[in-house]
């Protein structure tokens, strides 16, 4: 099979991916193996390939936004777990999954047994730990993939899959109740799919971004204001996210808030956070981290994404271009999700419920 594989990390800008012919992979005992449809791209993917997250081994294939089907199953692999398809019917050849970012967990831990998957110490990351979806062919337990609702194409749920779900685990760790005003702060992937939950539930929007695309990309999207990092909005909001990985946000997303509210850090990785005035925390204001989701939170999103239903904006490229996909992203020349789409050609326009059909490279 066709696969981007990584060697050695390094800049975006200097290619770290390669494409290679290397073997398909075959089930193990409770895996199942997919025919890869599409694969988002995350910053997750940027920080792999550049060196900023440690790695437990090298070749590695990046990816865990990975929409495919089913087309073989290992042993003892036939029960979808907490992954039900239809009526928790057994997976069979031919199903659609998708492939999220918690890869596995050990379930015996004292996370896991507190419903802390997310938390948990032997836990291993698609596309980080294990080959992920830059590829034709992955496996993965069948335990852990998730089914994907028949109201979104192949392109429109890759994104989803961690953009997504880790847009929805932000909301609910920053505590966001109906009706709250919330502020964004970044406005890529994760974000403009948080940014339609929060209005599903009647919050008030506010969107922090530099880029004047991604801003009118917010406003069609329901956001109350929109503006850069620093500037006045209308009112305190009872709740923040910070999309972005710079610390400097931290204390500008803090000043946003209002006295009692709670930020969350929704970054893997994160530059150093400045020193600032205890004012800022002071007044009973919350800082929580972000780390990772569990397979509940999977099922919740997707079933939520596929009610409102959201509006996925892409671009997509060839497996080929993942170099240039990532390097794109580095530079924030993307509004929405970038998407990988192996052994085809970019279409000649991407589903986007009507948003930017422009977003599609050739």
């Amino acid at each position: 099979m066709h696969a981007m594989v990584l060697h050695s990390p390094r800049p975006a800008e200097e290619n770290p991916l390669s494409l290679q012919e290397v073997p398909s992979p075959v089930p193990g005992p409770g895996q199942v193996r997919l025919r890869v449809k599409v694969c988002g791209v995350c910053h997750t993917d940027l920080h792999t390939v550049e060196g900023e997250l440690p790695l437990r081994h090298l070749p590695l294939i990046p990816g865990h936004q990975v929409v495919g089907t089913i087309d073989r199953i290992g042993p003892a692999a036939s029960s979808p777990g907490r992954g039900s398809p239809c009526g928790g019917r057994p997976w069979r050849i031919g199903d659609r999954v998708g492939v999220p970012w918690l890869h596995q967990t050990c379930g015996e831990c004292e996370h896991c047994r507190r419903g802390e998957e997310n938390l948990c110490e032997r836990a291993l990351f698609t596309g980080l730990d294990v080959d992920g979806g830059y590829a034709e062919y992955m496996v993965a337990p069948a335990g852990f993939v998730v089914p994907i609702p028949d109201v979104f194409s192949d392109t429109e749920a890759a994104p989803l899959l961690c953009a997504g779900i880790i847009g929805y685990r932000s909301l609910r760790v920053a505590g966001v109740l109906p009706g709250e005003t919330l502020a964004l702060f970044g406005f890529g992937a994760s974000a403009h799919l948080a940014i339609q939950v929060a209005r599903y539930w009647g919050c008030r929007v506010y969107v922090f971004t530099r880029s004047r695309e991604h801003q009118q990309l917010a406003r069609a999207l329901g956001a109350a204001w929109a503006g850069a990092a620093g500037e006045q909005a209308p009112s305190p909001a009872e709740r923040a996210i910070t999309f972005a990985p710079a610390g400097d946000l931290i204390p500008v997303a803090l000043a946003a808030l209002r006295r009692g509210g709670t930020l969350a850090i929704n970054a893997v990785h994160l530059d150093r956070i400045p020193a600032f005035d205890y004012g800022l925390l002071y007044w009973e204001r919350t800082v929580r981290s972000v780390a990772n989701s569990t397979r509940q939170d999977a099922l919740e999103f997707m079933d939520i994404a596929a009610r409102i239903p959201i509006r996925v904006t892409t671009r997509a490229y060839p497996l080929e271009d993942a170099n240039r996909a990532l390097y794109d992203l580095k530079r924030r020349a993307i509004s929405g999700a970038a998407v990988l789409l192996p052994g085809a050609k970019a279409p000649d326009q991407t589903r986007s419920g009507g948003l930017k059909p422009e977003n599609v490279v050739h």
